[in-house]
């Protein structure tokens, strides 16, 4: 039962750092472009505008993801409570691996927005086409 309770709160971790950074990235994005901490992909590093951008897209979907992941996390592991030790570690193994699927799905969805949002040099695309008209 102990190592059933490890791999339950190792596999909580994932979710819950998720849900913690996706807040921080909603609320308190860091303010400057760094090449050290925050949502850093060539998009998003363009200039100040986009980077605002992706932090509160990406804080938006690590949020929901990591409150999704956690029945995901902990519904599984229900299974194998009185299960022995190779039980316990191949379904926390296997949760861990979709959690980590979890965490890097987002990235495409907020490539996907920042491309509809900004063209390449990271420029608003209603601003430009407002001012072509």
């Amino acid at each position: 039962m102990g190592f059933w309770i490890f791999m339950l709160i190792m596999n909580l971790m994932i979710p819950l750092i998720m849900i913690g950074f996706g807040k921080i990235f909603l609320k308190w994005a860091p303010k400057e472009i760094n090449p050290l901490f925050g949502y850093r992909t060539n998009m998003s590093m363009k200039n100040q505008d986009t980077w605002q951008f992706a932090h509160h897209c990406f804080g938006k979907w690590w949020y929901w993801s990591g409150i999704f992941l956690i029945p995901v996390s902990v519904i599984p592991m229900l299974f194998v409570t009185d299960a022995g030790e190779a039980a316990v570690g191949i379904v926390g193994g296997v949760t861990c691996t979709f959690e980590c699927i979890g965490l890097i799905i987002p990235v495409f969805f907020v490539e996907k927005a920042l491309k509809q949002v900004f063209d390449s040099d990271g420029k608003r695309k209603c601003v430009q086409e407002e001012r072509q008209q």
